[in-house]
């Protein structure tokens, strides 16, 4: 149904009167009018004018009009955090559409007149309950990023292996149902990026390792016939996993060099290595060999500390003030991260921005700021303030409240959209709305009283990571819950011992001399020099006013989960 009550909605109005080519409709005062109204306004579908639309956060909106295919010049369309249950036919009549995203939905299916958008780029369809996608998705040419995840997907359509797809270079489809990986995966020649995690995956295919471009996979979660290779995947080392089913699966190594030695028949477990050097120290035992790879997955190691009793130590309390704002917190050191060498920084940096858009939900589930522990003044209070008594001095810029940075980043956002004719922007300002109605903001603060951090916002420039910290302080929050909290960190310091196992294993350039990165990260608390990339993770306790334990991380609880680049020591 459409909204009856025009005056109730001024954007559209406004959109209209000044032809306007963005419109964002989200949060629950948009919710209040369709729930109102009974749906969207019909005028809406009459701004032809529109090339991003955007309508998001509507728990209301549980329908979208045949009439949304008006809208032909539309080149962005985001109706995510809705629950739309269906999608009408004439989304076939938007030709120009380049980016449609209906995550976080309640869609069974997706009409196959999407495969007539030969312009899209990409397709978002996340978080919903899809059996199964539509034929016909070869005929989209230029569709470069595809994310099906958290559906009820048993299989990919075959068409979207076709390589017809010469611009695809990330396909994200973890925690469905799918059985089988189609070797045909080959035809992908674009592919950099493969997320297949949390699935019901038996084998991977050769092929696989024909995808030249491929750099990051992650088939987590799926219970493989080779323990070996599951062993491998569980860590997310993708070059080792090319490298091992390139050769052939089980037996990598030792089948070639078994047919030079006199044609003995390879393990029985997988396919024999096939027109393959012979691999150096072949001659080896199979007991052996297994052995030293084992311990070649394994040599990360990451050792939890118990909360130092050092009156240096870092502590947390927090004010019964953010309890209806932010209430969630934990927090952890980390010692032994390289970050100087290289791009290792840089790394690091582009991981926590993937971590926000993917298991942060773009900051709404939870926001992650680092600190440099050495210009961190501890006892540190987490604490609600109003937005005009809450002062910080923003990554980048000078001392000012909340709501001069509020207000400053607001209209660099309208700047941006002035001078890229859309309605998305990036960085800081596309967050700007996770403060709406807000009478109180979270912040950290230091015991000189000075906020290091205004989540989901901003870190301060007074405790900024360089490459030359040393020790890190990491923190998490979050308004959903605790586990959240728990379950962000978990996967952040995981990803950490990854990218440091990298650092080393490539003995990047350093930062500052130029010589290789080969210095030892921290040792543990009465042990000898570390001889690998060690991280070492130091507990931090948090409290309430009172002195009471709220929570202390990481606890024996946390950091389980199985890895084959990382042996938790406690």
């Amino acid at each position: 149904m459409d909204g009856k009550d025009a005056s109730a909605w001024p954007e559209i109005d406004k959109a209209e009167k000044e032809n306007r080519r963005e419109l964002v409709l989200q949060g629950a005062n948009t919710d209040q009018r369709i729930q109102s109204n009974g749906g969207l306004i019909s005028k809406l579908y009459s701004l032809t004018l529109l090339n991003y639309l955007e309508i998001s956060q509507c728990p209301s909106l549980t329908e979208v009009s045949e009439n949304i295919g008006n809208l032909v010049h539309l080149q962005s369309l985001i109706l995510c955090r809705n629950k739309i249950a269906s999608f009408p036919k004439s989304i076939g009549n938007l030709k120009s559409l380049k980016v449609f995203d209906v995550s976080v939905n309640e869609l069974q299916n997706i009409p196959e007149e999407v495969s007539q958008l030969s312009e899209l780029n990409t397709l978002n369809v996340s978080c919903n309950s899809i059996t199964s996608l539509p034929a016909g998705l070869s005929q989209c040419t230029k569709l470069s990023n595809i994310n099906v995840s958290k559906n009820g997907l048993t299989s990919l359509p075959d068409d979207l292996f076709s390589d017809k797809l010469e611009l695809l270079s990330t396909i994200v489809a973890s925690e469905n149902a799918i059985e089988e990986l189609s070797a045909d995966v080959s035809n992908l020649s674009a592919l950099k990026v493969l997320d297949l995690s949390g699935n019901k995956l038996s084998e991977l295919p050769f092929e696989l390792a024909d995808c030249s471009k491929l750099k990051e996979i992650n088939f987590k979660g799926n219970k493989l016939k080779d323990k070996r290779l599951e062993k491998m995947v569980n860590g997310c080392q993708t070059k080792s996993v090319l490298d091992y089913l390139r050769v052939g699966g089980r037996g990598r190594g030792k089948g070639k060099a078994q047919v030079e030695a006199g044609g003995e028949k390879g393990d029985a477990g997988g396919g024999v290595a096939r027109n393959t050097p012979k691999k150096k120290g072949g001659g080896k035992g199979k007991r052996q060999q297994q052995q030293e790879e084992d311990e070649e997955l394994n040599k990360m190691v990451l050792r939890v500390l118990h909360i130092s009793d050092s009156p240096t130590a870092v502590t947390v309390k927090v004010a019964a003030e953010v309890k209806d704002v932010r209430p969630y917190i934990v927090c952890c050191v980390v010692r032994g991260m390289a970050l100087n060498p290289g791009n290792a920084l840089k790394r690091f940096l582009m991981a926590q921005t993937k971590l926000h858009d993917d298991i942060c939900g773009k900051r709404t589930t939870a926001t992650i700021a680092t600190h440099d522990v050495q210009l961190v003044k501890s006892p540190l209070l987490y604490d609600a303030r109003t937005p005009q008594t809450l002062k910080i001095v923003p990554l980048g810029r000078k001392e000012m409240n909340a709501v001069d940075l509020l207000k400053h980043l607001q209209q660099e956002a309208d700047e941006q959209r002035k001078q890229k004719k859309r309605q998305n922007v990036s960085g800081l300002h596309k967050y700007l709305q996770l403060l709406d109605g807000k009478s109180h903001y979270p912040c950290l603060v230091d015991m000189e009283g000075h906020v290091i951090s205004f989540p989901p916002i901003t870190n301060s420039e007074k405790t900024k990571i360089k490459k030359s910290t040393k020790e890190l302080l990491l923190e998490v929050t979050s308004s959903s819950s605790l586990q959240t909290c728990k379950d962000v960190m978990d996967a952040l310091i995981m990803k950490m011992a990854e990218l440091n196992k990298l650092t080393f294993e490539h003995k990047e350039a350093d930062g500052s001399d130029g010589e290789a990165a080969e210095s030892e990260p921290a040792p543990a608390e009465g042990e000898g020099p570390s001889t690998g990339p060690e991280l070492v993770i130091q507990q931090v306790r948090i409290t309430d006013m009172d002195g009471n334990l709220k929570v202390v991380y990481p606890s024996k609880t946390d950091l389980t989960a199985e890895s084959s680049i990382v042996t938790v020591v406690r």
